[in-house]
């Protein structure tokens, strides 16, 4: 299969991902917001999306059992139906935990789509397509999250709910076309294996600890701090509309340019000094950010200030994907991958639920610059070649 075809199937998949998950995590804040939700419930909202950093647990079974083509159609049709059923509830009303436990579970079922969609991209590209692959998948994930935080905010307030989750539900349906169309990708099962896939596994490998340090700090002090960049923009004035076109526009057009980039500049500068280098750039642009909640900046600034967290963050994010599928072994593909991915969730998600007790404590302003600078913590840390022990390929074996 050609490399473009390849790239087009996971693009769809992975923005299939990024609409429930952006829509979730973006514009649940903003909506919760809307109706006086406090700071620290916003913040622990957060925690359903538990089952992205849980999924390990069965990713297992995912790898071994059914084919890959089967785990993801089914899920993206049980995504675009909880969608719909989602569109028929009322958020204003008392059943908000009603529609807080379909959130869980929508994201329980992406979650899980996730890992069948990453064990197929581990197997079908190769080494030297990782780069520009994970560009395009972070780039397709991240065209989701910001159709899903953007555009369906600004759907919201000019349609209401259920059109928005109804225009949600059409889209995660189309994006299932490219595999609809290749009947052969992804429908064998992997070849059986001596040992069962465990998460266990792979910790246990030579290296994994240090790579391990790695995975967790390298969203921690970014979403620290982005877990209240919604909530201030409304305690800042503005509007759905803004907030989504803002990030919608703006983020759109830099999240997709910088994790292309990202993606075709990470093999000729290396894996590790990619992660330094945009790693650094990530801490940035969450100080971008502190820049203009210090300064109350909501104007062309902000807008400045969104174009670039949202380039240099695609940047370092298609680095990181791309190592962590040199970390993955080919007969493990989706069970190792999915639990550094998990690793990755956990910790951004623990930053993320403390995000509103750390604005409470210090203040949009003190938060914001809190992570900033334990954001630089990843690069420092992937500077270390011992870290990163567990990225390099193999040794090829010597024939006697």
């Amino acid at each position: 299969m050609s490399t473009p075809r390849k790239l087009l199937i996971l693009g769809a998949l992975y923005l299939a991902q990024g609409l429930p998950y952006g829509f979730f995590t973006q514009a649940l804040p903003v909506l919760l917001r809307e109706m006086g939700v406090s700071l620290e419930d916003i913040g622990l909202a957060s925690l359903l999306a538990l089952p992205w950093a849980l999924k390990f647990a069965w990713a297992p079974f995912v790898d071994r059992l059914s084919t890959p083509r089967r785990w993801i159609l089914a899920l993206q049709a049980a995504a675009t139906a909880l969608a719909l059923v989602l569109a028929a509830m009322d958020p204003g009303s008392s059943a908000l935990q009603l529609m807080l436990g379909a959130v869980l579970l929508t994201n329980l079922v992406a979650a899980t789509q996730d890992i069948a969609t990453d064990g197929l991209a581990v197997s079908m590209l190769s080494p030297q397509e990782r780069g520009l692959g994970n560009g395009l998948q972070v780039a397709g994930y991240r065209v989701g999250m910001i159709l899903g935080g953007g555009l369906l905010l600004v759907v919201f307030e000019q349609a209401g709910w259920s059109a928005t989750l109804a225009g949600m539900a059409a889209l995660i349906a189309l994006s299932s076309g490219p595999l609809l169309r290749s009947p052969e990708l992804g429908a064998k099962r992997p070849p059986p294996i001596e040992s069962s896939p465990n998460p266990w596994s792979w910790i246990q490998r030579r290296g994994a600890l240090g790579w391990i340090l790695i995975l967790v700090a390298f969203k921690f002090g970014d979403y620290l701090a982005q877990g209240m960049l919604r909530p201030w923009m409304v305690d800042s004035g503005l509007t759905m509309t803004e907030i989504g076109l803002m990030l919608g526009t703006a983020g759109f057009g830099a999240g997709l340019l910088g994790a292309l980039a990202g993606g075709l500049l990470v093999n000729p500068m290396g894996r590790r000094r990619a992660l330094v280098v945009f790693g650094l750039a990530q801490t940035t642009g969450v100080a971008a950010y502190a820049a203009c909640i210090a300064l109350s900046l909501t104007g062309p600034a902000l807008w400045a200030a969104v174009v670039y967290e949202h380039a240099v963050g695609g940047m370092a994010t298609a680095a990181l994907f791309t190592a962590m599928m040199d970390a993955s072994r080919s007969e493990h593909a989706a069970t190792d991958y999915t639990v550094q991915a998990s690793i990755v969730v956990l910790a951004s998600g623990v930053a993320s639920a403390l995000s509103g007790f750390g604005a409470k404590a210090f203040g949009y302003d003190g938060l914001f610059a809190l992570g900033s600078v334990l954001s630089l913590l990843a690069p420092a840390l992937a500077a270390v070649p011992a870290l990163m022990l567990i990225t390099r390929p193999a040794p090829p074996e010597v024939e006697s």
